[in-house]
């Protein structure tokens, strides 16, 4: 039985964060709404309980029973966790004076305390809350104090239960790691098994058990994603796997011919299908981008199915979901962001089930079941790419002479971004084409009024959070040159300098 690390999630920002943290430390772990403890899970060693956009003292903050997990297992209460947990069993939450939020240092450490077994004193840590703990419960003591936070740290003398109010899991809290290792590993006695090999080992097994002598139709888009799930479902169960790539016109610069050579030599069946002229004329004139994504995610439907029904005898349908996918889908708090492309069911009429080997991975863990496969790195390490691709990139109605425009100029950006050493630095790049905006221009003695392209170019983990990456400006000169003087139609380009929060990284 896999050990299991429960996330519970009261709507943060870094949730996921926290499991991809554990993880890290080769333990698996699941991430759920707050409300939905697995009381009769047996392979559960521990809970975490994240932050949140709530004080404990709103209305509609979010509660747990906290007796659930209490006693059976190590709990660990991170920022409103550990709020929540004081204001529960007798502490007070109060609102601070002034927002805490930023760097801080530990300046008092109780270093017997397992949860801080080889820290340092004065240790950095992040904050980010507006209300402070001002007393914790009577059976507690204090573990960690900053200078404007006594009950930065708080622990349990009866209970295994710790709290903290910063944040272990983001970058700035310098032996966050640390802290996170000392409670999943020692306290809750993780035996550290989950690894891409165990996994990939484990999920073939579990494939073959599933699926039998089935078919199995996987839609393939060419990222890393389905790539790695065809390759998983082709070990498991070899040409009883069919593959489509549907082209809808508004993939990168050659990329369909050259994704199926990729696919070819790694000798899975795939079927493409260039129905680009469908999703073109559907997508005339609009210009709405949730509108653009639905129209993109009904017309795939249809040319999938459509090709997908000519496999009389196939009953499964495989997808390259993945873990974060799903948690955005739970959404607690009932806002839709974007849709998204690959999660939500089956088309009724496909009457099929559904197969998804890996809706436990993250994205990066994705890429280390790839290399365990021995698939080739520069798939491994694509960028991860839009479903509905160029479409969301170009703002503004769609169209085929548009699309080759913005082909043109994120040809030239991709291909710099590998000449210069740039690509595996960047977690995500493309270039957008403004086509509902024109600026005045001149190019030799005549004036122009033509579209500009914006680049955009991240650096991240998991997406969730992003800040714009500091190319080398030499390099953003030579790629502004080539495309104002090889692309008809651009006569100004911009560098995106905006993270994630507060904007997206994609425009639409």
């Amino acid at each position: 039985m896999t050990q299991k690390i429960i996330i519970l999630d009261f709507g943060s920002q870094t949730t996921q964060l926290i499991g991809r943290r554990v993880r890290e430390l080769d333990t698996f772990c699941e991430i759920l709404p707050y409300n939905k403890f697995p009381m009769d899970d047996p392979s559960v060693i521990g809970v975490i309980l994240s932050g949140s956009p709530y004080s404990v003292h709103d209305p509609e903050a979010f509660k747990v029973d906290l007796s659930q997990f209490v006693g059976r297992v190590p709990v660990l209460g991170i920022c409103y966790g550990a709020q929540f947990i004081s204001h529960t069993l007798g502490g007070k939450v109060e609102k601070a004076d002034s927002r805490e939020y930023g760097r801080a240092n530990l300046e008092t450490i109780n270093l017997d305390n397992p949860l801080f077994k080889g820290f340092e004193k004065g240790s950095q840590v992040w904050m980010s809350h507006g209300d402070t703990i001002t007393a914790i419960p009577s059976d507690f003591e204090v573990i960690g104090s900053t200078k404007d936070v006594k009950n930065a740290a708080f622990a349990s003398t009866k209970q295994p239960i710790w709290a903290v109010q910063f944040h272990p899991e983001v970058f700035h809290t310098l032996q966050g790691t640390q802290l996170l290792k000392n409670f999943v590993v020692d306290i809750c006695g993780s035996k550290q098994e989950w690894s891409a090999a165990s996994f990939v080992e484990t999920t073939v097994a579990e494939l073959k058990a599933q699926l039998g002598d089935d078919r199995v139709i996987l839609g393939l888009s060419g990222g890393v994603d389905s790539s790695v799930a065809a390759v998983l479902l082709n070990k498991a169960i070899g040409n009883r796997l069919t593959c489509i790539f549907v082209d809808h016109g508004m993939l990168r610069k050659n990329e369909f011919t050259q994704v199926m050579e990729d696919y070819k030599v790694l000798g899975l069946n795939v079927i493409g299908v260039d129905a680009s002229e469908k999703f073109f004329s559907d997508l005339a004139g609009v210009t709405d981008p949730e509108q653009k994504r639905k129209i993109i995610g009904r017309d795939f439907v249809e040319v999938f199915n459509a090709e997908a029904k000519k496999i009389t005898d196939a009953k499964w349908l495989g997808q390259g979901t993945i873990y974060p996918d799903r948690i955005e889908s739970l959404n607690i708090t009932g806002k839709v962001i974007k849709s998204h492309h690959n999660v939500g069911g089956l088309p009724k009429e496909m009457h099929l089930q559904l197969c998804e080997p890996l809706k436990w991975l993250f994205k990066d863990e994705v890429r280390r079941v790839g290399r365990q496969l021995g698939m080739p790195e520069h798939l491994i390490t694509r960028h991860p790419f839009p479903g509905p691709g160029l479409a969301v990139r170009i703002l503004g109605d769609i169209t085929r002479e548009k699309v080759q425009i913005l082909q043109d100029a994120d040809d030239i950006y991709i291909r710099g971004l590998r000449e210069w050493g740039l690509y595996d630095q960047v977690w995500q790049a493309g270039a957008i084409l403004l086509s509902t905006v024109r600026s005045v221009g001149v190019m030799g003695d005549e004036r122009t009024y033509e579209h500009p392209v914006a680049l955009r170019a991240v650096t991240s983990t998991d997406a969730m959070t992003a800040d714009w990456a500091h190319l080398p400006y030499e390099f953003l000169a030579k790629v502004s040159n080539e495309i104002i003087n090889k692309v008809r139609g651009v006569n100004r380009v911009c560098y995106d300098i905006s993270s994630k929060p507060p904007a997206t990284i994609e425009w639409e």
